[in-house]
């Protein structure tokens, strides 16, 4: 009872400004590389350029970029979604990317015998085959940004961070765990969650075509 007097209601709050910060992110971040690994797709030969190019940002340290956006953003919980969803875009994009280049020539080819446009050889062809790819880079995004979250704390933007760096400064284990115990459990539900989706996100008639 004391733990929870203590920290129940801390925790709770921590642990929802966490979830929104990864699940926003991750939203976002989404979308965005999505549509980029569509467009580079079809643009192979620069593509080979432009994405070791996008590639960089994911060298640049979480806690350099989110100080650099705190500079110009200030304290708002903006600055950590936008840094966030760059950090989430590029293992999406990836596997975007390569699960468009890896579905075979035939079936994009039958598509256009059968009379479908571009944009519905796309839609019902070439992304549902490339889904498995697609739903696996969305994991690792997810996985990646729970724990880049963390650094939502260090400029006062709480998140289950908040307890890691209070136990670090104090030598508090306890509190260290506190923060560290529900990030995995996090990260372990939310995979799940993605494991079972990419179970019914491709078509039974599409699923052993690729």
């Amino acid at each position: 009872m004391s733990f929870f007097d203590t920290y129940g209601e801390r925790l709770i709050d921590a642990i929802q400004i966490h979830l929104f910060y990864v699940l926003s992110s991750v939203f976002i971040g989404f979308f965005i590389a999505l549509i980029l690994g569509i467009l580079l797709s079809r643009i192979p030969q620069y593509a080979k350029i432009i994405m070791p190019l996008l590639s960089i940002f994911q060298t640049i340290p979480g806690i350099v970029f989110i100080g650099v956006l705190f500079l110009y953003l200030g304290m708002i919980p903006a600055t950590v979604i936008i840094a966030l969803a760059i950090y989430a875009i590029f293992p999406v994009l990836k596997n975007t990317y390569t699960g468009l280049l890896d579905v075979k020539p035939e079936y994009i080819e039958a598509a256009k015998g059968c009379g479908m446009s571009p944009i519905q050889t796309l839609l019902e062809v070439e992304l549902p085959l490339a889904t498995p790819s697609i739903i696996t880079g969305l994991r690792m995004s997810t996985i990646y940004t729970v724990s880049w979250s963390v650094l939502a704390a260090m400029i006062g933007l709480g998140g289950l961070g908040e307890f890691i760096y209070i136990g670090i400064a104090s030598n508090n284990n306890f509190l260290i765990l506190l923060g560290a115990i529900p990030s995995a459990i996090m990260a372990i539900v939310l995979s799940l969650l993605i494991d079972v989706l990419r179970r019914f996100a491709v078509p039974k008639g599409l699923r052993s075509l690729k």
